[in-house]
């Protein structure tokens, strides 16, 4: 019989919302999380690349590849916006947990989506919790990616309600809107 689990890979920033998003999606019996990719967002990418070993520790599941995402925006920016006043200096609350025993794998989070992308065509879920670089340089790495992968969830928006930015931005959004408007100027 066929695995009919949906084929996830969660792109994540890991402060205390996406930690439990985590939680919840490897307990999921209708998902098959093939790989957290992290990047920055409401911590810097190292900082968010041990949380995300340190969560699938906990979890019991170091058995799923962790890859670490851009330390830079798409236009190789380096003055980043991270939320470490929202989710503590450490992301998690500032329980200050010990460092992770797992390492990342040896590939960047573009490469780990586009060979996945390239595995299962049409069958992947990338979920972007956090700001969707990663997204972008799968984009850039195989222009054919977005043909590839089955579909994007992306978590970022606000409808009836203000953003927790400004008035009209989600932190996530924000930072896609951002860099647009440098590509623009």
């Amino acid at each position: 019989m066929a695995d009919s689990r949906k084929k996830t890979i969660i792109d994540t920033d890991p402060g205390i919302d996406d930690a439990m998003a985590i939680f919840l999606a490897l307990q999921s019996p209708e998902l098959d999380v093939l790989g957290l990719t992290t990047i920055f967002g409401n911590v810097y990418t190292t900082l968010s690349t041990r949380n995300a070993l340190h969560l699938l520790e906990i979890a019991g599941r170091t058995d799923i590849p962790v890859a670490e995402g851009s330390h830079v925006t798409i236009t190789k920016g380096t003055k980043l916006r991270v939320a470490d006043f929202v989710h503590g200096a450490d992301g998690l609350g500032n329980q200050n947990f010990p460092p992770p025993n797992g390492i990342p794998i040896d590939q960047s989070a573009a490469a780990f989506l586009v060979e996945q992308a390239n595995l299962y065509p049409g069958e992947v879920t990338v979920v972007a919790l956090g700001p969707l670089t990663n997204i972008a340089l799968a984009l850039q790495l195989d222009p054919g990616f977005s043909k590839k992968i089955g579909k994007i969830i992306i978590l970022g928006g606000a409808f009836f309600v203000n953003g927790n930015v400004n008035p009209a931005a989600e932190a996530n959004v924000s930072c896609f809107t951002l860099l647009m408007r440098q590509q623009l100027l």
